[in-house]
């Protein structure tokens, strides 16, 4: 009886030292959500200045004087500065010294296509960015349905896809640098949330994660409710951004997005649903239209920002 007794009253302090602590470090994160007004992040996605023809260099000044806390940059800048010789250091300082982090990274590696040695070639392909990622000190990138995306391509079975998917988390984990199963949603397989979750399950490696994005959740048909079908802590990176009404879902293309809060896009009841399941990760803006790249880099920079906070703080205003 002795012994038991001494268990529970064991058990029981360990029980309030872990909740101590617990609270601790969660006081700790309200603390720095504080200082910042926000429960996430907010990063850059160079697309949404693409048409401005800057630098890699000057994309990250863009991003860092509008106020983000991050950047993702597009692998093919990366290229380009590395052969104007530039090396990856310099460019790490530089965005260490801004004030921003990577928080993602665009590329394009070919890792779920059926032939076996284009396949080869995309997991190299994968390799070579998630080691210059690393380089940047970044820990995501992108991993977009390359290869099956186009409607003449044949779209392998989920479950195929699962393994391909898994083969390039290995590599990612051999690098530091977690690959994010995108979602498309023009591409004939992987447009859906439902084929997202599957292939990430499927796929049984703990760094399977995934990248929505709400304007391909609308184009793909989804539910934006099936959102809480995924758990939060494997959407890392968000990809924020509005769509219009007008031209409707089936012709709808990338170059429409607009501003967060300018569309028709549910946003801050979205977000506030990702927020109570426990979402604390990056929304990264990434537009592609062509009417902001006639603006100065900056101008736009700044707009988005201020637009992708305010319907955050609307989420947040909003009672759960």
């Amino acid at each position: 009886m002795t012994n038991r007794r001494d268990f529970f009253l064991a058990a029981t302090a360990a029980t309030t030292a872990i909740g101590s602590l617990c609270s601790n470090e969660h006081r700790a994160s309200a603390a720095e959500d504080s200082r910042s007004g926000f429960p996430v992040r907010f990063s850059l996605n160079t697309s949404t200045v693409r048409g401005q023809k800057l630098t890699i260099q000057q994309q990250i000044d863009v991003a860092a004087k509008a106020g983000y806390d991050g950047i993702e940059p597009w692998m093919r800048d990366i290229e380009t500065y590395l052969s104007d010789g530039g090396s990856i250091p310099d460019l790490r300082k530089q965005i260490e010294d801004a004030g921003l982090f990577v928080a993602s990274a665009i590329g394009f590696a070919n890792w779920i296509s059926d032939d076996e040695q284009e396949r080869k070639k995309g997991l190299e392909a994968a390799r070579h960015d998630m080691e210059l990622v690393a380089g940047l000190g970044g820990k995501l990138i992108a991993a977009p349905p390359v290869g099956a995306h186009g409607r003449d391509n044949v779209s392998p079975p989920l479950s195929v896809i699962a393994e391909r998917y898994r083969a390039i988390c290995e590599v990612g984990a051999s690098v530091g640098v977690q690959p994010q199963l995108e979602l498309w949603g023009f591409s004939p397989t992987l447009s859906k949330l439902g084929e997202l979750a599957y292939v990430a399950t499927e796929a049984a490696h703990p760094s399977a994660c995934v990248l929505p994005d709400f304007y391909h959740i609308y184009k793909g048909g989804n539910d934006f409710a099936g959102l809480a079908m995924i758990e939060a802590s494997k959407m890392l990176c968000f990809h924020i951004n509005d769509y219009p009404a007008e031209p409707e879902r089936d012709k709808i293309a990338d170059k429409d997005r607009v501003f967060p809060g300018d569309g028709v896009c549910p946003l801050p009841k979205v977000i506030r649903s990702l927020l109570d399941n426990g979402f604390k990760g990056t929304f990264s803006l990434e537009l592609f239209n062509p009417e902001y790249w006639k603006r100065d880099a900056a101008e736009v920079a700044k707009e988005g920002l201020e637009k992708s906070k305010a319907v955050v703080h609307q989420a947040i205003a909003l009672q759960a």
